[in-house]
């Protein structure tokens, strides 16, 4: 396959603008169109709930790149241009200034956009929802001392929002269906760490409830009413109930989507002239053996590398293990690997202190581990679960002097 002359990448995200930068640097020198339906130049989300969120850090640390870097690199970022249609055959992309793109080689990076709720009053003023930075500037006003929170979903987004609102003096209710929140992606003892963390930080965490609707007096909402008729005040709402990927473009075009955008390890489509990278993509993973599609900072920073690469034609597999991160008050994280919610935790060092290391087990092999507050363990972690050794082999660091 020939290098193309013309790359375009839709998405300007993190995805997207690594894709780009990845290609400069392996010496690509043909023409680059990045589109982004955002008026923002490319930024990281993790700060939307974390950092930035929290005050504790600056605006400009969110984005990608300076915002004289595309100009330099020869990318036309196109800024505010929705990409309406994909024509495969044509190689063209419809956008919606009404002007077709040629490409001869394209990157999917459109990410994934927040569940909505379908709920009487979920159209009101006041309900937020956290994917863009935009959204995170509406909640960083959202959440003062005093206001009423109430966050419906207790997933990643739905906790560090409400330890953001917490930090920023406002009393936060965190409403969840689940028996604990995380449940389903850590488990019933590594979600209780979760738990017991948030109410040791105030916060009102409902369990096993459900929503009915939302409340609202003029144009704010007021209040969140559960299933048994109860009604908890609130000044501000926010939605974390999870993400679907965004692969209208894709089905449309008629590409093979399940999931995501279905992608082989080189992160190749259906069509050998498309490729998906980041939250949109569902890709073959030859160290798991399976399909997996990772919504985490970690996908949408290294899958690039692959893309780019296999674009401009060259041998390149995706083999990371997922890898994600929280910050959470005086909590720290990281956890990598893929485990599932039923298999074996065997934990090392000082669980009700929340200083230890968790490691999932399946068939005697470490599959996934999880570091609180004990931190440079992760690559010992990841090296267990490619070596398939036992827990056993894993020792906790002796304490620093």
């Amino acid at each position: 396959m020939s290098e193309p002359r013309t790359v375009a990448v839709v998405g300007a995200g993190l995805a997207g603008a690594k894709a780009v930068e990845v290609l400069r640097a392996e010496g690509y020198g043909g023409r680059i169109e990045l589109f982004g339906d955002e008026r923002h130049r490319p930024y990281e989300r993790p700060p939307l709930s974390k950092g930035y969120l929290q005050g504790n850090d600056e605006r400009d640390t969110v984005f990608v790149h300076p915002g004289s870097w595309y100009g330099e690199h020869d990318v036309d970022l196109r800024l505010g241009a929705a990409v309406t249609g994909l024509d495969r055959h044509a190689h063209e992309l419809m956008t919606d200034d009404g002007q077709p793109v040629h490409y001869d080689r394209l990157l999917l990076a459109t990410g994934a956009s927040p569940r909505h709720l379908r709920l009487p009053g979920a159209d009101l003023p006041g309900v937020h929802y956290l994917r863009t930075l935009d959204d995170s500037d509406a909640l960083r006003a959202a959440f003062r001392p005093g206001a009423n929170v109430v966050v419906i979903g207790g997933g990643w987004i739905g906790l560090e929002t409400a330890a953001a609102a917490r930090t920023a003096g406002a009393t936060v209710t965190v409403l969840e269906s689940a028996e604990l929140p995380l449940l389903r992606v850590l488990g019933p003892q590594m979600a209780q760490v979760f738990a017991g963390l948030h109410r040791e930080n105030g916060v009102d965490l409902r369990l096993g409830v459900t929503v009915a609707a939302l409340r609202g007096a003029g144009s704010a909402v007021t209040g969140v009413e559960l299933g048994d008729g109860a009604v908890i005040d609130a000044d501000a709402v926010v939605v974390g109930v999870g993400v679907t990927p965004n692969v209208d473009l894709a089905r449309q075009a008629g590409l093979d989507v399940d999931d995501g955008v279905l992608v082989n390890a080189s992160l190749r489509t259906s069509d050998a002239h498309v490729f998906a990278a980041g939250d949109v993509a569902n890709a073959e993973h030859p160290v798991l053996g399976r399909r997996i599609r990772v919504e985490h900072w970690a996908n949408a920073l290294h899958q690039p590398e692959v893309a780019a690469r296999s674009i401009l034609g060259r041998d390149a597999v995706y083999d990371r293990l997922p890898y994600f991160f929280t910050d959470q008050y005086d909590l720290g994280m990281e956890y990598v690997g893929y485990a599932s919610a039923d298999d074996d935790v065997v934990v090392r060092g000082d669980l009700e202190g929340r200083e230890f290391v968790a490691l999932w087990v399946r068939d005697g092999r470490v599959v996934a581990g999880m570091n609180v507050n004990v931190w440079d363990v992760t690559d010992r972690i990841r090296d267990l679960i490619l070596a398939r050794e036992p827990a056993d082999a894993f020792e906790l660091p002796a304490p620093s002097a």
